[in-house]
C-alpha cells in the first residue's frame, strides 16, 4: 500500500517516529517520500545525519508545529498517508502546563484533521494511549478528546475519501523517557531503582511491535475505528527485578494522576468492541448482535490480563531493547 506513496509523520523525530522511518526505509519497495514533520530543528538535523546517503533522496524534513494550521496545510500537500504521533506525553509536564497540553494534543488534533481533509489525504492514523481510558490526568483527558476528534473527523470528511482512525496501546519499552531509560540511568549512577508501588501493573510492547501494529492498522482501517492490540502485562516489581536482579529498589510517592493499573478498554465501551485473536477493535457505534462482540461489562486491564510476561519472556525482551 505504501509503495510509491507519500507518507508524513507528525512528531517524526520522537522515539516512535524515528523507529517508523527506519522501518519504512528498510522496506522494499518503500514509500516514494517519507516526510518528518516536527518542531525541533536540532533533532531533525541529527536524524538526517544518521541516515544513509541513498535514503536521503526519499526523505523530507519539514519544520512546523501541529498548533499551526496553515503550516500543516502546506506540509500535507500531495501526501497520501499521515501518522499522527506528535503530542505532549509527559504526565507531570501536562499537569503543570495544562494550556500547552491542550494546544498541542487537542487543538493539534483539530488542525491535523482539517489539514488532511483540505489536502485530500487518503488515511490518517493517530496514536493514542491507555491513559485516554477513564482519564485520571490531563494528558489522558486530552488524548481522550483527541480520539473523539479523530473518529468524528470521518463525519467532517463526508463523501470525501479521507478517513481517520486511532491506535491505542500501553507502555513502550525503550522509548524516550520510558521507565526503562530512567532505571538504566539510575543503575549507571549506582542508585536503587525507584518504584511508586509494588502492586502497580502495566501493559508492555516494544517500539518495533508498535510500529508494525500501527502500519497494519493503517492498511486495514475503514475509518472511525480504535485499534487495541492484545498485549502482555506484568507488575513493575517483576520488571525491576529483571533489570536489576541484585540492585534492589526503593519506593517513592505515587505521582499526581498516576494510575495503579492500565485500562485499554473500559466497560462503557464494551458494546462497541470486537474481539479478534490478536487485537480488539472499538467501533464508533454499538454492535448489536455482532458475533465478535465482547460480553457486556468487559474491560481490558493490566492487573486482570491473563497474558502475563514470564521471567524468560521479560529477559528476552530486555535483551532486544537498547
Amino acid at each position: 500500500m505504501l509503495a510509491d506513496a507519500d507518507i508524513l509523520i507528525t512528531g517524526g523525530t520522537g522515539s516512535f517516529g524515528r523507529a517508523l522511518v527506519k522501518h519504512l526505509l528498510d522496506q522494499n519497495p518503500s514509500p516514494r517520500r517519507i516526510i518528518v514533520f516536527s518542531r525541533d530543528e536540532l533533532k531533525q538535523h541529527q536524524m538526517s545525519r544518521e541516515l544513509e546517503a541513498d535514503d536521503m533522496g526519499r526523505m523530507r524534513f519539514f519544520l512546523g508545529d501541529v498548533r499551526d494550521a496553515e503550516r500543516l496545510k502546506t506540509a500535507f500537500r500531495g501526501v497520501d498517508y499521515v501518522v499522527h504521533a506528535a503530542a505532549m506525553k509527559q504526565v507531570p509536564a501536562c499537569e503543570y502546563n495544562p494550556t500547552e497540553a491542550i494546544r498541542t494534543n487537542v487543538d493539534g488534533a483539530i488542525n491535523v484533521a482539517a489539514a488532511a481533509i483540505d489536502a485530500g489525504v487518503k488515511r490518517v492514523i493517530a496514536l493514542s494511549t491507555d491513559k485516554a481510558v477513564n482519564p485520571a490526568n490531563l494528558y489522558g483527558a486530552t488524548k481522550a478528546c483527541a480520539e473523539r476528534l479523530f473518529t468524528h473527523a470521518n463525519v467532517m470528511a463526508g463523501a470525501l475519501d479521507t478517513r481517520f482512525s486511532c491506535v491505542r496501546y500501553g507502555n513502550v519499552l525503550g522509548s524516550r523517557g520510558s521507565v526503562l531509560q530512567v532505571w538504566r540511568a539510575q543503575l549507571a549512577a549506582g542508585r536503587k531503582l525507584t518504584i511508586t508501588s509494588p502492586l502497580m501493573t502495566r501493559f508492555w510492547l516494544t517500539l518495533p511491535q508498535g510500529v508494525a501494529y500501527v502500519l497494519s492498522a493503517l492498511e486495514r482501517m475503514a475509518g472511525a475505528e480504535i485499534f487495541v492490540p492484545k498485549l502482555p502485562s506484568c507488575s513493575m516489581v517483576e520488571l525491576a527485578e529483571m533489570v536489576a536482579p541484585d540492585g534492589g529498589w526503593e519506593r517513592i510517592p505515587v505521582r499526581r494522576g498516576e494510575k495503579m493499573h492500565e485500562i485499554l478498554i473500559s466497560a462503557d465501551e464494551a458494546d462497541r468492541v470486537q474481539a479478534w485473536p490478536a487485537e480488539f477493535i472499538i467501533k464508533s457505534e454499538p454492535l448489536g448482535e455482532d458475533q465478535w462482540r465482547v460480553p457486556e461489562g468487559f474491560t481490558y486491564r493490566s492487573d486482570t490480563n491473563s497474558d502475563r510476561l514470564t521471567a524468560t519472556e521479560l529477559a528476552k525482551i530486555l535483551e532486544g531493547v537498547a
